[in-house]
């Protein structure tokens, strides 16, 4: 790549703002598109205009990084070409297909740096469909951008960072935690106790959470698993099975369900990234090198939608995935500065691993769900119609979505395409990889009739697409 041409990022989340400083730094102006009002990402979620309350209270530890990420944004808004509420459906020969205030809109390019950042890890349980049941990342954005609870006395589930993060964060803000239930066992944080340790100040925030929910009463336990969340109109309780095997119930109005968070990589695939199957984070993930170059010519994949590190690590990456880009086409690139974002990333990696490891994704949970369990909410396909594959060769997730309709809503199998594959790999007894992946297909964000309509007349080779 030997000239700038059209650079175009997607995402205003810190690993889109950190590149999108680094080519106006070299005199470029690139194109940044982002399905949110404002930038900031999920992480650093600005609030909507009109609300005053102060960064301390919105982000707590966080405040100035929040700020910083901000203030740095804000300064490059007159040198980019920014375009917020603006989501990207398609990519295809080197165009983004996007939807935005004015519309349907094509965006070709020379380069693309995807930071698409991260989507909530969900597994069904019984009674998920019921209103008052909300994601981990849903509850926090309550919280965030409108300063509202989920509801008036919560239980919080799964397992990961963000789950004592939310739950401090709903605590501190004066909200009723019923309880805090993790899934994860203190035995599996022992053994790797040493890398944990490379978190440093990260470790000591998250243990701060957890020590601070408990001097204040709030109930926090260990090696559960849910069993089913009760209620008819809405969530009325919990019922849950303990360490110790005793079943429990808690009584409650709202839920809050994750297991961390896994990237966003469907554009990446539909841009022409390999795609290769990941045992940590039990997902098929887009490949790259060491500094954030896919497979496909001229793109360039950083922060969490590359793979789950956490916000610090996604500025560092959205950099140095900016100076690869600059690298490759030529232009100055700072080889040390790129040496050394490369150093501070494999020391998160470590810490990363054994975060993994010490709050593990619970295997075997979605693959145990009763058959009248419902996976994928957007069709009302069940654990027991996916099991009903079993006649099928061979066991391939998009056999299964062809004969019931799992992952063909509107959230395009975000929300249960862990969960199908978990449940189709277990019933057949095959590696969670050889049942695939449900492949990315436009349009990957839903459109109305009239909108696809007026696309496909627009460029009629896209019509059989949409």
């Amino acid at each position: 790549m030997s000239a700038a041409g059209n650079i175009l990022i997607i995402g205003a989340g810190p690993a889109g703002t950190r590149a999108a400083e680094v080519l106006v730094g070299q005199g470029l102006r690139p194109i940044l598109v982002d399905e949110a009002p404002a930038s900031g990402g999920q992480v650093y979620r600005r609030q909507p205009p009109g609300f005053l309350r102060s960064t301390k209270l919105r982000y707590g530890f966080e405040a100035s990084k929040a700020d910083a990420l901000h203030d740095c944004f804000d300064g490059l808004r007159e040198r980019i070409d920014y375009r917020p509420d603006t989501s990207v459906w398609s990519i295809e020969n080197k165009t983004a297909f996007t939807l935005g205030p004015n519309g349907v809109d094509r965006i070709p390019y020379d380069a693309l740096l995807l930071c698409t950042g991260a989507v909530d890890r969900v597994l069904p349980v019984p009674g998920w469909t019921l209103p008052g049941v909300f994601t981990m990342g849903g509850a926090q954005i309550a919280l965030k951008a409108q300063g509202c609870a989920i509801g008036k006395r919560v239980v919080f589930m799964g397992s990961g960072p963000l789950l004592y993060l939310v739950a401090y964060q709903y605590a501190h803000a004066g909200a009723k935690v019923a309880a805090v239930l993790d899934t994860a066992r203190l035995s599996d944080a022992l053994p790797v106790l040493p890398g944990l340790l490379i978190g440093g100040l990260t470790l000591a925030k998250g243990l701060w959470y957890q020590n601070w929910l408990r001097f204040h009463g709030i109930a926090v336990r260990r090696g559960v698993r849910p069993l089913v969340i009760e209620g008819d109109s809405r969530v009325t309780g919990f019922s849950y099975r303990s360490a110790g095997g005793q079943e429990r119930h808690i009584d409650c109005d709202a839920l809050a369900l994750g297991w961390g968070v896994k990237p966003e990589c469907q554009l990446a695939e539909l841009a022409g990234c390999d795609m290769a199957f990941d045992a940590m984070a039990r997902q098929w993930l887009p490949s790259s090198d060491a500094e954030g170059r896919a497979s496909a010519e001229g793109v360039y994949l950083a922060g969490d939608g590359a793979g789950i590190m956490g916000a610090d690590a996604a500025e560092y990456r959205g950099e140095l995935a900016a100076l690869a880009l600059l690298a490759d086409q030529g232009k100055s690139s700072d080889v040390a500065r790129r040496a050394h974002l490369k150093h501070k990333l494999s020391r998160q990696m470590r810490f990363r691993i054994a975060l993994e490891r010490a709050l593990p994704y619970p295997q075997g949970l979605a693959a145990a769900q009763p058959d009248d369990t419902i996976v994928c909410r957007c069709e009302g396909v069940t654990a027991g119609d996916i099991r009903l594959g079993q006649s099928l060769e061979p066991q391939e997730i998009n056999r299964a979505k062809a004969f019931t309709r799992v992952g063909m809503g509107r959230c395009q199998g975000r929300m249960c395409g862990i969960a199908s594959a978990e449940i189709l790999a277990a019933h057949k007894g095959v590696p969670l990889a050889e049942v695939g992946r449900l492949r990315g297909q436009a349009p990957i964000k839903p459109l109305n009739i009239a909108i696809g309509g007026a696309a496909a007349d627009d460029d009629p080779d896209r019509a059989a697409s949409i």
